[in-house]
Parts: structure tokens; sequence; C-alpha cells
């Protein structure tokens, strides 16, 4: 059975990534900190027994290798970074920066992601879809950047686009793809209730984009419908 580990499981794109996946009979392991109070990833669960929950807080490092030795058996075909954070506010802007948020999200959104390919490489060989994607954003790109703000946020997933480049170069010789996706402005609980999209339309679309993925798209940067987008 093809196989994927998604990270942020317990809602938004993590929690319909689990869905789609499983509907498409895919084995999920769904990873997200609490497991025992995911109610909407444990009623999908319910529905699905192809559904594994596992507990994760990428933020922990030791927790990331304990899970990958807990499934050392395991092979993974696609692994999915999408855990993140978005620490940015209106109280603190520069002039006001909170220096520990803006750690935290390199952590989460920049440092976890690779800590993550690193500690479930050897899974994804074992795998046939040899796959890491990772849900970063078109905030990311300074490219686009023309409106300034976002300053925790933005060079979080600037770090994390910068990074997997890297790994794909890195990996590339060892047949395993990365890709970066922009998911678009979704109807999450990070995106809010006035974004354009929703999550079910973005999803299938990145699903799309994955599922046609070939080695020499390694290292691109794409929005949810394939498009390449500017670093």
């Amino acid at each position: 059975m093809t196989t994927v580990l998604i990270t942020g499981a317990n809602r938004g794109l993590g929690l319909e990534f689990c869905r789609q996946y499983a509907q498409a009979g895919w084995q999920v392991l769904a990873a997200c900190r609490n497991p025992a109070q995911a109610t909407e990833l444990q009623a999908l669960a319910k529905n699905y027994q192809a559904i594994q929950l596992q507990t994760l807080d990428v933020a922990d490092f030791a927790q990331i290798d304990a899970l990958a030795r807990q499934l050392a058996a395991q092979p993974i075909d696609l692994l999915i970074n999408n855990a993140g954070v978005y620490g940015d506010n209106a109280n603190n802007g520069f002039g006001q920066l909170d220096y520990a948020v803006w750690a935290n999200n390199l952590l989460v959104n920049s440092q976890a992601p690779v800590k993550i390919a690193e500690a479930f490489l050897a899974h994804l060989l074992k795998g046939d879809g040899k796959l890491i994607a990772n849900i970063s954003s078109l905030m990311g790109s300074i490219t686009d950047n023309s409106s300034g703000g976002s300053i925790m946020y933005r060079s979080s997933k600037a770090a994390l686009n910068a990074a997997m480049k890297s790994l794909s170069i890195e990996l590339g010789k060892q047949g395993v793809g990365v890709i970066t996706l922009h998911p678009g402005w979704v109807k999450t609980d990070m995106g809010g209730p006035n974004a354009l999209i929703e999550k079910e339309h973005s999803v299938s679309g990145m699903r799309a984009v994955l599922a046609d993925f070939c080695l020499a798209q390694s290292g691109h940067f794409l929005k949810y419908d394939g498009q390449p987008l500017p670093w």
C-alpha cells in the first residue's frame, strides 16, 4: 500500500490531506502534537482504517527521532511537511519584534522540516515514491514581497524554500525528489475566513501536482495548480 506521512494532520490542510489520501486508498500516517485531543482527526480515523495516528511535536527533535525509530520498518512514499505556525500580529511588528516568537517560527517552519527529512530519509529510500513535499507560502518569496510586514513568517518560509532547494540537489543523487508548494490563500484557522480558496480545492490541486511529479521538477517552487513561482 502506498504510504504518506503528514505532519500537522489535526486541522486545516493537514486534515484535508489525510481525508483525501485515505479516500484514495493510501495508508496515512497522521502526525500531530496531541492526537487524543484531535477530535476531527479521530473521527476521520474511525471511518478509514488506513489512517494511523502518530504523536509528533515537530519542535521536539528528540520526538522526531523517536518516531522515526518507531516506524523504522515502514516504507514511506511521500512525506508532507505541513505543520507550521504564523507568529506575526499587530503587536509584534518591526520596532516591537518578539524574538522568542521569531525563533519559534524559524524552528517550526524552517528547521523542523529539514530535521524530519533527515530522520525519515531511510524510510523514503525504502518506498517507491521517494518524494518530500513542503507546504510553504508565496509570502516566502522575496521577489513577490511588495508590501512588507510579517517579518517572522516571511523569513521562516524563505528559509524553508532555500533549505529545500539545497536538499533537492543533495537528495536527487539518491533518487529522492523535493518540491515546495504554495497552497494559496486558504480558508483555514491560519488563513482566516476571508481567504479565497477552499481547502478541498487547494489540497486536490496539490495532490495532482504531486501525482504528476518527476525528478526533473525537484527543487521547484509551485502554486497549488502547478504554476511556477518566483523565489
